[in-house]
């Protein structure tokens, strides 16, 4: 295919790390120098007939598995024509063909673009343009949404796009039919034989990320082969994950947090068992963890309420084996936090990342104060994190500053893309995160929010996290933002969205004396409260703090114009 197309070649969009640091992650183990396919390959040699993937009632044995990613791989080349480096935007559910297709890439060296199932032709448009991608796997339709016909559309318009394939029942003429596709190799051993010779290099890309935040369309991670194996196994490792462990995908498997953290590729990097669940809604979620014995899952924190809130009405019976809770994504608040292990019976662990590389981790073995305060710390010996101030200068632990990092699975710039990097990364390679945090003197790193969710109030920078944790205090609140809202006098005053709870009540005075009772200072209480009934998310579940920014001013100044 590629012959047909004026694409260039891959590597001349990725920023490569200095070759002095590469061979230092090389020299300290952390990059092994072999295809991410390749050690999940040894990883089923191992486990040949453990169970690897469980969707319903499909359930995969690690040689299953094997065959059909190989078979795939295969199939993806030979029939239709993709080649290494080529790209395939992948936007798919939580389903098994998922995971065959993913690791058929690793072996292959096709470089898959992991997009969102809430993405539509907007994002999916541009991310096939951005990547040149030759093809685009979608689900036939899900949740009422064509995909196959969006996907058919943006075909139509593309100069690279090729082709589709698509999961479901009722394939278009003209597409391909994943699902097929994904059967096992019917020489499983020759096709082992033929990508075992033909891995892709451990330095080339393995798989496009997608950058989070809330402000135009995301930019492409670039993840090697290299750095993303240890990102998935040295989190496998720091979590407990073995053979033994069984971990649940609710949330969007193509995020970052349940595809490597450890998530997909970390569960079967150390022999465990992957369960894909379509969403992570509390009912099924729990009686998925009871029927499969799952012992760890990842959660953002609306989902991780919803779970403490369904098991405070109905029990907790059905999680029994789940020892190990994530939540990531946004920072939990302290005081639900708290209430992890009393309520749902396992370890929580907070996990403080970004798809652009560094992740930290409270320790299973945490006190419960750092579990349920902090963020966690770095991951590797290898992480290089600095706090800094307005002018780049360190500050003293315990200050607020904005967090740089770099690292062996930190790359150095976005792909294809020199205006963001020069304004995300610093000469010298550190990563600007845009997050906002306290270091403490153990090293466990405490968020305070973005840049961009600090409001300044007449000077004074206060913490959006910290007037929420605050905030949930108060028994009637169920969730809650706090964002900057406009101010004539003080460029900004602080504005807080609440849920409440069933029958619930909540007044502002209320809010403030809660405050004043807790000894704040008066800068930081809330001058404007909302009453909403439910607050906006992004497409990976994240509270949408751009959207209540947009409406509280939008809602101030119809207030004005009515008064008028």
């Amino acid at each position: 295919m590629t012959g047909s197309r004026t694409v260039p070649p891959i590597a001349e969009g990725v920023v490569p790390w200095p070759e002095q640091d590469a061979r230092s992650y090389a020299e300290r183990g952390w990059w092994r120098g072999v295809a991410l396919g390749a050690e999940l390959m040894a990883a089923a040699d191992a486990h040949p007939d453990a169970i690897a993937l469980v969707d319903g009632d499909v359930r995969l044995s690690y040689r299953s598995l094997a065959a059909r990613a190989d078979g795939l791989a295969a199939r993806l080349v030979d029939d239709l024509g993709l080649e290494r480096d080529d790209r395939i935007v992948v936007q798919l559910p939580n389903c098994w063909q998922f995971v065959v297709l993913t690791l058929a890439c690793l072996r292959a060296g096709i470089v898959p673009v992991m997009a969102l199932p809430a993405h539509r032709q907007h994002e999916i448009g541009y991310l096939a343009a951005h990547s040149e991608a030759a093809a685009l796997a979608v689900p036939a339709t899900l949740r009422g949404f064509d995909h196959a016909a969006m996907a058919e559309a943006l075909r139509e318009g593309s100069g690279t796009l090729d082709r589709i394939l698509v999961v479901g029942d009722q394939v278009r003429p003209g597409q391909v039919d994943l699902t097929t596709l994904c059967a096992e190799s019917a020489d499983a051993r020759a096709s082992r034989e033929r990508w075992d010779a033909d891995q892709p290099s451990s330095r080339s890309v393995a798989v496009f990320l997608l950058s989070g935040g809330t402000t135009g369309l995301p930019k492409l991670i670039a993840r090697t082969h290299d750095d993303y194996a240890y990102n998935a196994r040295a989190s496998a490792e720091l979590c407990g994950m073995g053979p033994d462990s069984v971990y649940l995908v609710s949330l969007p498997a193509s995020h970052n947090f349940p595809l490597a953290c450890p998530g997909i590729l970390g569960t079967l990097l150390t022999g465990g068992r992957v369960v894909m669940l379509p969403s992570p809604e509390p009912e099924r979620a729990f009686a998925t963890i009871a029927g499969e014995g799952v012992t760890v899952t990842a959660a953002v924190p609306a989902v991780a309420q919803r779970w403490l809130a369904h098991a405070a009405e109905v029990g907790a019976q059905d999680l029994g084996t789940l020892q190990l809770l994530q939540v990531g994504g946004a920072r939990l608040a302290d005081e639900v936090a708290r209430t992890v292990r009393p309520v749902l019976g396992c370890t929580l662990q907070q996990v403080f990342g970004m798809a652009e590389g560094l992740l930290n981790y409270t320790r299973l073995d945490d006190p419960e104060d750092v579990i349920c305060s902090t963020q966690g710390r770095p991951m590797s010996e290898g992480d290089e994190v600095r706090v800094v101030d307005e002018l780049d200068q360190d500050v003293a632990d315990g200050e607020p500053g904005a967090l740089l990092t770099r690292g062996p699975y930190t790359p150095r710039g976005y792909y294809r893309a020199p205006e963001q990097n020069a304004r995300a990364f610093t000469a010298d390679g550190w990563y600007r995160s845009g997050d906002i945090v306290r270091r403490r003197p153990d090293g466990n790193l405490v968020v305070e929010g973005r840049d961009k969710d600090m409001i300044n109030r007449g000077g004074e920078k206060i913490s959006a996290e910290e007037v929420e944790n605050l905030a949930y205090q108060l028994p009637q609140v169920a969730s809650v933002a706090a964002v900057a809202m406009p101010d004539a006098v003080l460029g900004e005053r602080v504005c807080l969205f609440a849920v409440l709870k069933p029958d619930a009540t909540l007044a502002l005075d209320d809010l403030r004396q809660s405050m004043a009772a807790a000894g704040v200072a008066t800068y930081k209480w809330p001058e404007h409260l909302e009453i909403v009934a439910e607050l906006p998310t992004t497409k990976v579940g994240k509270i949408d703090k751009k959207a209540l920014r947009e409406d509280i001013a939008h809602r101030l100044t119809a207030r004005e114009d009515a008064l008028s």
